[in-house]
């Protein structure tokens, strides 16, 4: 067997083995953004106005350039999805753990619809503009990323419970090794969106701004 047919036959059993789970976070990321955007919908007038000052306060920041280093931007993003990934792969290690994934999952979609959500209602076609160079890039790759390990957190888990429950003596080590290792590669994919974050987005951002104001 040739080595991409392998490689193609394995992501073909990978993706079999976790569609429930690929499915399910999916679907809840899909409402936290609905839910997002419903929530920018109900609050009021003055909130509204209220969050768009601080907004704008941001924009002048931006069009000024009046950014935090590069480098700066680059160890707090890695650090803060280092931190969230590392407790990701904690909780794939108890089952009880396992709710609190899919409320992060939530989470996520909540932040990202809310954050377009409030841009195109503030701002129409600007919003959607800003939002598509400042949001979308990076996410483009992250939410990929946070579907696909807590879609692994999910199935870890999953296999202990069916272990305890079963009291099967089959080693768990194994699954717990690769399940490491799939974390620890997924860290290292983290360098490349916080690079994004850090060279990239800043730019990106200060050029629309400045063709926004």
């Amino acid at each position: 067997m040739s080595k991409p047919h392998f490689k193609r036959n394995k992501l073909l059993n990978h993706l079999e083995d976790h569609r429930a789970g690929y499915i399910f976070t999916s679907v809840l990321l899909i409402v936290g953004v609905i839910f997002g955007a419903i929530i920018v919908n109900s609050m009021s007038f003055t909130q509204k106005n209220d969050l768009y000052a601080y907004l704008t306060l941001f924009f002048n920041e931006v069009e000024k350039g009046e950014f935090a280093h590069s480098k700066e931007i680059f160890t707090q993003s890695f650090a803060y999805y280092s931190k969230m990934l590392g407790f990701i792969w904690i909780l794939g290690l108890s089952v009880i753990g396992l709710p609190v994934v899919f409320i992060l999952v939530f989470i996520k979609g909540l932040m990202v619809g809310f954050t377009v959500g409030f841009l195109v209602d503030q701002m129409g076609f600007e919003g959607f503009l800003f939002a598509f160079s400042a949001v979308f890039p990076q996410n483009i790759l992250l939410i990929p990323m946070f579907i696909i390990v807590a879609s692994t957190a999910t199935s870890f888990s999953i296999l202990i419970w069916r272990q305890v429950i079963r009291r099967s003596h089959q080693p768990i080590f194994p699954h717990f090794l690769s399940y490491t290792v799939f974390i620890l590669l997924i860290g290292g994919l983290l360098v490349i969106v916080s690079a994004f974050e850090a060279f990239v987005t800043p730019v990106v951002m200060q050029f629309v701004v400045e063709k926004m104001i």
